[in-house]
């Protein structure tokens, strides 16, 4: 049993001292051919200088080929930050596109309600001359509109002096009466209201009639005198005969339609905006 062992450490020891001749010997040709390629290259030759061409581009291709996958996943890192940035620079311009459209929007509001203010002042001033001196503006805030009942909330009530039964302009012409009055705001039935009656005279043949309201886009002529003429599109007028409205308001145009006359009105209810109520009158007030 022990000379088998020796036996075989004598093997593995003889491996061993063969692998390390073999380095050496490995080691001693590579420095003889390092020697004999300095020797060779500082000859100048057209040999040498193809073989070092070859050489050259040998190492340059292999070095090529195996940096690859590193310049691979450099320029796949550099393609992902890019494409993140990207993406966070877009999502950040989206945000400020949505934010520079909400201004606008906002401006673009302020501008179209400047310009309707401005519109109601000028108007309000063009009320003062026209001998109706006491008269107030106010904003619409809630329009309550249903199939047959037409009417506005306005910001103004009570505490301005506003009482029911108060004329209500739109510029000069006539959009309604106040019929509802709290202390901070108000409820004016428009003349297309079903319960609107007005009345009214017709300008150019002095008729005298009821203007009344059904509801619908244009109120109609009711009341009007047996055998009377009318002409298509001649302008209507409050009477003030109510005691309530000042004469001479224009209120619309007449036309025909199935043999009713109706009034296209002057004062548009789907665009009011601002409008004036009129405090003081008396039937002596000429519009």
């Amino acid at each position: 049993m022990s000379a088998s062992r020796d036996d075989f450490g004598i093997v593995i020891r003889s491996a061993l001292l063969q692998r390390g001749a073999k380095q050496k010997f490995s080691l001693f040709f590579l420095i003889c051919l390092s020697i004999l390629i300095f020797f060779l290259d500082s000859f100048p030759s057209k040999i040498m200088d193809k073989t070092r061409s070859l050489l050259n581009d040998g190492i340059y291709l292999t070095s090529s080929i195996a940096t690859s996958p590193i310049k691979f996943v450099t320029f796949l890192k550099d393609k992902t930050q890019d494409h993140i940035f990207t993406y966070q620079e877009n999502k950040i311009l989206k945000e400020e596109l949505k934010e520079f459209k909400k201004k606008n929007f906002q401006n673009e509001f302020l501008l179209t309600e400047n310009k309707n203010l401005k519109k109601a002042v000028d108007s309000s001033q063009e009320v003062l001359e026209s001998n109706i001196i006491n008269n107030v503006s106010a904003k619409v805030l809630l329009d309550k509109e249903s199939p047959f009942l037409k009417s506005l909330i306005l910001n103004k009530g009570s505490r301005s002096g506003i009482r029911k039964g108060m004329p209500v302009l739109d510029q000069n012409y006539l959009a309604g009466r106040v019929v509802e009055v709290n202390y901070l705001s108000s409820r004016i039935l428009l003349l297309n209201d079903l319960n609107s009656k007005i009345p009214i005279i017709v300008g150019n043949s002095a008729l005298h009639a009821i203007l009344s309201g059904s509801g619908d886009e244009y109120p109609k002529l009711e009341y009007l005198p047996e055998g009377f003429e009318l002409e298509d599109n001649s302008t209507v007028y409050t009477s003030g005969k109510d005691g309530i409205f000042p004469n001479g308001i224009p209120i619309g145009k007449i036309f025909f339609e199935n043999n009713e006359v109706k009034v296209k009105l002057f004062s548009d209810s789907n665009q009011l905006s601002f409008v004036h109520v009129i405090l003081t009158n008396s039937e002596s007030n000429k519009f």
